[in-house]
Parts: structure tokens; C-alpha cells; sequence
């Protein structure tokens, strides 16, 4: 079985950039591309979204909380009403600029703070379902395995994507670690491919307490803000590929 390669991509804003892009285009297999609301802004979604289809990279609309100033990674308290509308009017901006690129989006990745929120936040997750399923009953949506918001997809009739982070620790219940704590964020390239090869296997990696804990991913994550993310997401290929994993998005390429 394949397994995609996906990374949060298209995170600068202005004449500010954040990460390498084009690298990592060249390296994953799709691409969380940010809508304007944490990251990014028209002219940046064109760049990362030509380059994507050019590659052959899936597009997906990585959408936010309308939240510059913290990137997205704060919990904003928005009625569901309101937070409905802004993902439909993400996922539009992204699908328009994608259109012009010659390509279209496969699927939705809520970003940062409303990824967590909507593993337990009933009410933020119906949301997020409902600008999928209204926008475009096509469109998957990825999350984290086991969160609310999957299941509420499940139910409306949407396909989804369960993923796992190459570069983050966890909990014994299979949420992320908060930034704010020690050792949430992993560094080391070898460790982290390593981890890589076992989630797509389906074989355990350890949590946060050294303890073992299994996720079968539809995708993996490598975080393009993560320092020295060019060479985990190369190390993440190469050892997967060794490994016998073949590479491939989890939907449909531009």
C-alpha cells in the first residue's frame, strides 16, 4: 500500500516567507496550502499552487481561524455560523487561484488551533463538515484519526483522510502535544523517518511518556515551518521508499 506525503505549504505573507516551498514541492506528494486567514495571501497560493500541479502535488485548502497575528494557532470562540462561512470562503479563494493554475482541490486540512479544536468541539467541527459538504461533496477531509470532526464528516457522506505527524509528539490517547510543552516538536531527521516507516507500517511508535501507540495513516505530515523540514521531508522519502513504500497522494493529483 502507498502512503501520501503532505506538508503545510504556502505559510508566508507578503514579501515574508516561511519555509521553502518549491523544496518541498519537489519532495511531497500533497500540499496544505494556506487560504489567507492564518498564512499566505493571493499571490503566494498562485506560486504554490502552479508549482503543485507542475509536480504533479494534490492541493488541498489548509484553512484557519482568522488569526494573523498568532498564526492560526490560538482557539478563537467563533459561533459555528460565522466559522461555516469563512471556511467556504477559504476554500473558494483557494479553489479559484487553483482553477487558474490549471489544476483543482482534492481535499480540506483545517490548520493549527481549529485542527484541535475540532477533535472534541462539537460544534466548531459541524461546522467545518458543513462548508465541506456545501462547497463540494468530492472534496476529503483530513484530520486527526478518532476527532469529532471526522465523525461528523463520516456521517454527512464525505470522505476522509486520517493523518499522522512525522514531526510531532503525542499523547497515550492519540491527540498532539501542545507546542507550549517540552519535547513537542521533533528535530531529528533520522528519528523522525524512522518513526515515518513504522506509522505506515502499522507498527507502534512511542508517545510522549515512552509508551507505545499505533496510527495507521492515510497521510503523513511534515510541517513546513519545522526547522530543517527540506531534509526531514527528503530523509522521510528516502527511508520510506527503501523501506518498500511507495509514495502517492491519498486523493487525486492536479
Amino acid at each position: 500500500m502507498s502512503v501520501d506525503l503532505n506538508s503545510d505549504l504556502g505559510e508566508g505573507l507578503g514579501s515574508w516567507s516561511m519555509g521553502d516551498d518549491d523544496a518541498l514541492l519537489s519532495i511531497v506528494t500533497s500540499a496544505n496550502v494556506a487560504c489567507g486567514f492564518h498564512a499566505g495571501d493571493p499571490s503566494i497560493m498562485r506560486h504554490v499552487t502552479t508549482r503543485a500541479v507542475a509536480n504533479g502535488v494534490a492541493i488541498g485548502a489548509h484553512v484557519a481561524y482568522r488569526d494573523l497575528t498568532g498564526f492560526g494557532r490560538r482557539f478563537i470562540d467563533v459561533d459555528a455560523p460565522t466559522l461555516r462561512d469563512e471556511v467556504t470562503y477559504q476554500i473558494g479563494a483557494l479553489d479559484a487561484i487553483t482553477r487558474q493554475a490549471g489544476g483543482t482541490i482534492a481535499y480540506v486540512k483545517p490548520h493549527g488551533g481549529l485542527y484541535n479544536a475540532i477533535v472534541t468541539h462539537k460544534e466548531q467541527a459541524g461546522a467545518v463538515v458543513a462548508a465541506v459538504r456545501a462547497f463540494d461533496r468530492d472534496l476529503v477531509l483530513m484530520g486527526l484519526p478518532g476527532s469529532e470532526v471526522l465523525r461528523l464528516a463520516e456521517v454527512a457522506g464525505l470522505e476522509i483522510a486520517h493523518e499522522a505527524f512525522a514531526d510531532r509528539a503525542y499523547t497515550p490517547n492519540g491527540h498532539l502535544v501542545s507546542r507550549k510543552e517540552k519535547d513537542s516538536v521533533l528535530h531529528d531527521p533520522e528519528q523522525i523517518a524512522r518513526r515515518c516507516i513504522a506509522m505506515a507500517a502499522g507498527e507502534p511508535i512511542e508517545d510522549i511518556n515512552g509508551d507505545p501507540i499505533t496510527l495507521r495513516p492515510d497521510s503523513i505530515c511534515v510541517h513546513g515551518d519545522t526547522p530543517g523540514a527540506v531534509e526531514i521531508a527528503r530523509q522521510v522519502r528516502v527511508a520510506l521508499e527503501t523501506a518498500g513504500v511507495p509514495l502517492a497522494p491519498f486523493t487525486r493529483a492536479s
